[in-house]
């Protein structure tokens, strides 16, 4: 297949200095490297920007994510987006950790079990939103889905911090669009881990590219409106 700085040029040459140098060097909006390829990495799954997940992954691992790392954003995405729409983007991690010679399975990164899971998630849970999530888990078979299942199989592993793991759904939340409340509930989940105001307006920034400006300046907004609520 030809590249695009055959086929198309002039589009090429705006697209790469946008993405790749204007946005990344922005004063102000500048996030460190690991960091700014998790919230990429999340944003394309969001998006369901697979072809440009296979191209932005090798980047990523080039510049410091661990294996470990970019199969943990995977597994996490599931409990956001659904099997249906992640099972590719994990084809595809597996393909490019394989053609770098990374052996899998990866070391394991569970800490909890069938039997501890709910209570470690309900954990997590008040971690992140306060001791208000202490008894959410009963209101309902799917409330306590999310705290044994999302919050207690997946935030409880290792291989990411807990303020990692909710940038990483802050920018699942903010690509796939149309879960506002959702997105403005976890600005404040990300606030209340120390992934301040600042920090989740350069996150967008560094997305912006990836999942272009209405679904940025929504998330923008939700940012805004978490900020507000706690003023």
């Amino acid at each position: 297949m030809r590249s695009y700085h055959e086929t198309d040029p002039e589009f090429a040459e705006r697209l790469e200095h946008f993405a790749f140098d204007e946005v990344i060097h922005e004063e102000g909006q500048q996030l460190e490297p690991v960091t700014r390829h998790l919230a990429i990495l999340a944003a394309l799954l969001g998006c369901q920007g697979l072809e440009e997940f296979r191209l932005a992954l090798p980047r990523a691992l080039d510049e410091g994510l661990t294996p470990v790392m970019a199969k943990e954003t995977v597994y996490q995405a599931v409990d956001y987006l659904g099997i249906g729409r992640v099972r590719p983007f994990l084809d595809a991690t597996n393909e490019i950790l394989a053609a770098r010679g990374v052996t899998l399975p990866l070391e394991g990164q569970a800490t909890t079990t069938m039997e501890t899971r709910l209570e470690q998630g309900v954990q997590a849970q008040v971690e992140i939103f306060g001791e208000g999530m202490r008894e959410a888990w009963k209101n309902g078979h799917i409330n306590r889905w999310l705290a044994a299942n999302c919050f207690g199989d997946y935030y409880t592993r290792t291989g990411l911090t807990l303020a990692q793991r909710e940038m990483i759904t802050f920018c699942f939340l903010a690509a796939q669009g149309g879960c506002e409340p959702q997105l403005t509930a976890h600005a404040g989940g990300n606030m209340n881990l120390g992934n301040d105001e600042g920090f989740l307006v350069r996150v967008v920034s560094q997305c912006l590219p990836y999942i272009g400006y209405p679904r940025s300046l929504n998330a923008i907004s939700c940012v805004r409106r978490a900020a507000e609520s706690r003023a």
